[in-house]
């Protein structure tokens, strides 16, 4: 079984549906990885087709995902690690947390063929990346922004500075890592390396 299938099986599934309909749930995203595992594209993948492998019918699916779309990201979302539980001691712990998820992430990526190759996919079908930056990405750059106004609340971050910007400065060397150069180096203590470095020249400046 890929490492792919592996981690969703140590997942809860999709969000969406009761807990009495989790099997059913988990056997169309098994159905959906079973498929991808066979060689067949994502472009290619029906509900119909999806149903058929599933054994379930399409009325089923429709239930609990409104297409394909949100489907694929399911089971994007069950196979990655899961959000990270913030310490909530400081700003710098909540970052280096979220940052040592984004990580483990990239090393995911880099190890699953099977995972690679559907980032790879969805990044070309923009109605699909679209769903994924709104169900997946959206939420968890808000819940960075928030850690970061939190900061500058309780005087950890300098309040003359834009959080959106900041925030892409704790996060973008560590996608630039994992996105642009992806045989760089993600070894362990990056994460708090990038946030100790970064918060060196935007921590308030006493009088």
């Amino acid at each position: 079984m890929s490492g792919l299938a592996e981690s969703q099986r140590r997942q809860t599934g999709p969000v969406r549906g009761r807990p009495r309909s989790e099997a059913v749930e988990r056997s169309i995203v098994e159905a959906v990885i079973k498929l991808l595992e066979d060689g067949v594209p994502l472009a290619e993948l029906s509900i119909e087709r999806i149903a058929r492998t599933a054994g379930v019918g399409k009325a089923t699916i429709y239930r609990r995902w409104n297409g394909k779309e949100e489907l694929f990201v399911d089971v994007v979302r069950t196979a990655e690690p899961p959000d990270a539980e913030l310490p909530g001691t400081s700003m710098r712990d909540d970052l280096v947390a979220l940052l040592e998820q984004l990580r483990q992430r990239g090393l995911m990526a880099r190890s699953s063929a099977l995972l690679h190759s559907v980032f790879a996919q969805m990044k070309s079908s923009p109605k699909l990346w679209d769903a994924y930056h709104t169900i997946v990405i959206a939420p968890r750059r808000r819940k960075q922004v928030a850690i970061l106004r939190r900061g500058q609340a309780n005087g950890e971050l300098r309040t003359d500075i834009d959080v959106e910007l900041v925030n892409d400065l704790f996060i973008g060397p560590m996608l630039f890592r994992t996105i642009m150069q992806p045989n760089a180096a993600l070894p362990e203590g990056l994460s708090e390396q990038i946030v100790d470095t970064v918060l060196e020249g935007l921590r308030p400046v006493s009088s």
